[in-house]
């Protein structure tokens, strides 16, 4: 962890040009400046580096309640730093800025306490027994002792949407895929703790835990479905404890290169328009954009729209960064907005990647009364197989 004195290159590199105010989810539903990245920054120079003229004036720029609440207000979507002139990683920075103001003794909000004490107790957020993790696996499917790839489930599918997992499953099995899971052995890959400045715990447990569990078995390929673990394992690992010595796929380039095969084949047809969500773990963070297009663009009968906002330029769906859990009614509204986007662009159902992606945007959507699902890519894709 960088101390704040260390963080301020990147606070005096911010131009205060106001890009990454208009981008921000957050902002969009608070409105004040306090809660923009440009805010943000402005707030903690002040902090960080008192003028003579402050000292001569008395003036106080101290941590306050309203300002911690304000860094903890983020959905770590990096549209700030997609839109950043001179660059700034902004969603490293943010994770940095909360982990510091943890280490002062401010914060992190009881959400995200509570998740760390979860994750610590019984490897997962959810609270949920150890042993219930691989109960999803219909009983049905054959595993491999020599897999070609392991499919690493995370904690929302193996806990709250299994369904997910279970289509994933079914669509390795139909392409005749050898794979294996991980199952009780499997750990929170560390993504909550990560981005809500709690990372200690993923460098010191869970990340090595992961690995290791992976090489013991002589596993070289890992199949992740789940954006957020995705880009935790194959971004943060390797600046945390090194590169995993195995091959990491998001599901979707999985998919993408089985159709390329010639062992995934659609024969049905899904007569439907479809939009796609860029999840910001997947997409900004993890510059995946063309493999779940063409897994989509391969199912026959399928209309792919083109959204408003895609690719680079997608909008947040409010679920990540600890947001969700700990500001639920702002996430949501963030998501009805999103949402939104899709209807007007006369679409059938959205698709997207990511289970958190997929929760939320249907809360958002019930929230605004709007009558469309969003399913993940798997869920369609085995409707046409």
């Amino acid at each position: 962890m960088r101390k704040i004195s260390e963080i301020e290159k990147d606070l005096y590199a911010c131009l205060q040009c106001g890009y990454c105010r208009d981008v921000c989810p957050v902002y969009g539903q608070i409105g004040w400046e306090s809660s923009t990245p440009r805010g943000k920054v402005y707030y903690l120079k002040q902090i960080a580096g008192k003028t003579p003229m402050d000292r001569l004036l008395r003036r106080q720029s101290k941590i306050t309640p309203e300002f911690v609440e304000r860094v903890f207000q983020c959905t770590s979507c990096g549209a700030c730093e997609h839109n950043c002139h001179v660059e700034i990683d902004f969603p490293k920075l943010w994770e940095e800025v909360k982990e510091w103001l943890i280490s002062e003794g401010y914060g992190p909000p009881e959400a995200h306490k509570k998740i760390r004490e979860r994750v610590v107790a019984k490897k997962n957020p959810y609270d949920e027994p150890i042993e219930k993790r691989p109960a999803w696996l219909p009983k049905d499917i054959k595993l491999s002792d020599k897999p070609e790839v392991v499919f690493f489930t995370g904690c929302t599918e193996a806990f709250r949407t299994q369904p997910l997992a279970v289509s994933t499953v079914r669509l390795l099995d139909k392409a005749g895929v050898k794979f294996n899971i991980l199952g009780e052995d499997e750990w929170c890959c560390g993504s909550p703790l990560i981005r809500t400045g709690q990372k200690r715990y993923v460098i010191d447990e869970l990340a090595p835990h992961n690995v290791n569990e992976m090489e013991k078995r002589g596993w070289n390929a890992m199949v992740i479905a789940c954006a957020g673990c995705y880009n935790t394992i194959k971004n943060d690992y390797p600046e945390m404890i090194g590169k995993p010595p195995f091959k990491i796929y998001h599901l979707t380039e999985y998919l993408d290169q089985l159709i390329k095969d010639g062992r995934l084949k659609f024969t049905k047809e899904y007569k439907k328009k479809v939009g796609y969500h860029d999840p910001c773990h997947l997409g900004r963070h993890a510059k995946i954009y063309d493999p779940p297009r063409n897994v989509l663009k391969a199912i026959p009968g399928l209309t792919l729209v083109q959204i408003k906002a895609e690719r680079e330029d997608a909008m947040c769906c409010g679920a990540g960064g600890g947001f969700k859990s700990a500001f639920n009614n702002m996430a949501e509204e963030v998501a009805a907005e999103r949402v939104r986007q899709f209807v007007d662009a006369g679409v059938d159902v959205i698709a997207t990647s990511c289970p958190f992606c997929q929760v939320n945007m249907n809360a958002g959507a019930k929230r605004a009364g709007l009558n469309i699902k969003t399913v993940d890519i798997t869920q369609i894709a085995l409707q046409a197989v």
